[in-house]
């Protein structure tokens, strides 16, 4: 058996609606796992709302294998029946290999961006509702102001509602139309892990 740490690290796929009983059952576990000889420490993560993993160290693969394998740790396990399944279990031995592991691993691709007529649609969808209501019922009575100011001061308050409060509501009621590719794969694990 090895004396170097063992870095163990569990994803999970958690049922939507019940990522708090997940928190908490995870937390619970590592809290009985830290009574085990040889816990270093560990956490509960997510990864962008998709996967969760409950990762924990250990001062020996001996210690790591010991409560691996001990019947608290699987009672642990069956407690997540009904709100979480395990999709992949990693392990790394010593603390550069965990370093070395995480730097080959490939970035995460991002989405490609949404077509520039989609943004177009989006972007004035939340500008023009503001102007014109600026300038039906806000500018005649600055009628007598400079007109820079007057532009100025509509570009400031148009581009606060829109920044504050209209596109995030707009990005996310378009989120599916604006990135279907992304939107058709978390579709796909749904599917697949259900």
């Amino acid at each position: 058996m090895s004396i170097s740490p063992v870095t163990v690290t569990v994803a999970y796929h958690v049922v939507p609606g019940h990522e708090s009983d997940f928190h908490s059952w995870g937390w619970a576990m590592l809290a009985a796992s830290a009574a085990q000889p040889g816990f270093m420490g560990g956490g509960v993560l997510v990864d962008r709302e998709a996967e969760w993993h409950v990762v924990y160290r250990f001062d020996s693969e001996g210690s790591a294998l010991a409560w691996e394998d001990s019947l608290a740790r699987k009672q642990w396990e069956t407690r997540t029946e009904g709100f979480a399944r395990q999709t992949a279990r990693h392990t790394v031995r010593g603390a550069k290999e965990w370093f070395n592991s995480q730097a080959a691993k490939p970035a995460a691709s991002a989405p490609p961006p949404p077509s520039k007529w989609k943004l177009w649609f989006v972007n004035m969808s939340a500008v023009f509702p503001p102007v014109l209501l600026f300038n039906i019922i806000v500018l005649p009575y600055l009628g007598s102001v400079n007109p820079f100011l007057r532009a100025l001061f509509l570009c400031l308050c148009v581009t606060a509602l829109v920044t504050w409060i209209l596109m995030p509501r707009l990005q996310r009621f378009f989120k599916k139309w604006l990135y279907p590719p992304l939107q058709t794969l978390r579709g796909r694990h749904k599917r697949r892990t259900a």
